[in-house]
């Protein structure tokens, strides 16, 4: 038997779970200075969340980082801009705006806005925390089941 199905096959499931329409798994940030900087304050998001122009305008204004001040030193920043550019999702938009919050995609307005109950809001609080509705959120799993 040769490789080249097997390895077919796997790109093929791969490729598919991070370009779901549901999200519901995404690969989990693996970079240490990425979970360590990022986590501090909140989930460290997956990388595939947003598209490389995205986290290079988060990356370039961490001084207001969403109203809070996260600078770093200038190669734990490099180093962690490297990591989420290389790791990006698509960029499906269609115009020239980039994106800054996860929560501003369409799919994630079309997976959450009809679906989450006012309670399951009020418990978030915000719908930047993931984790209050999928408690596996930290390993990838987004589903909401």
């Amino acid at each position: 038997m040769t490789r080249t199905p097997i390895v077919a096959i796997a790109a093929m499931l791969f490729a598919g779970a991070v370009t779901a329409d549901e999200m519901e798994y995404m690969p989990p940030v693996t970079h240490a200075a990425t979970l360590e900087e990022c986590s501090a304050c909140h989930l460290a998001y997956p990388a595939g969340f947003l598209p490389p122009r995205s986290w290079t305008a988060i990356m370039a204004t961490l001084d207001d980082h969403f109203g809070e001040n996260a600078g770093l030193d200038a190669q734990t920043r490099a180093a962690i801009e490297a990591y989420l550019v290389a790791n990006a999702g698509r960029d499906r938009s269609t115009g020239s705006a980039v994106v800054l919050r996860i929560s501003d995609l369409p799919w994630f307005r079309h997976e959450h806005e009809e679906e989450v109950s006012r309670r399951a809001f009020e418990k978030a609080k915000s719908w930047a925390n993931c984790s209050a509705c999928h408690e596996a959120a930290e390993q990838g799993n987004f589903d909401d089941d």
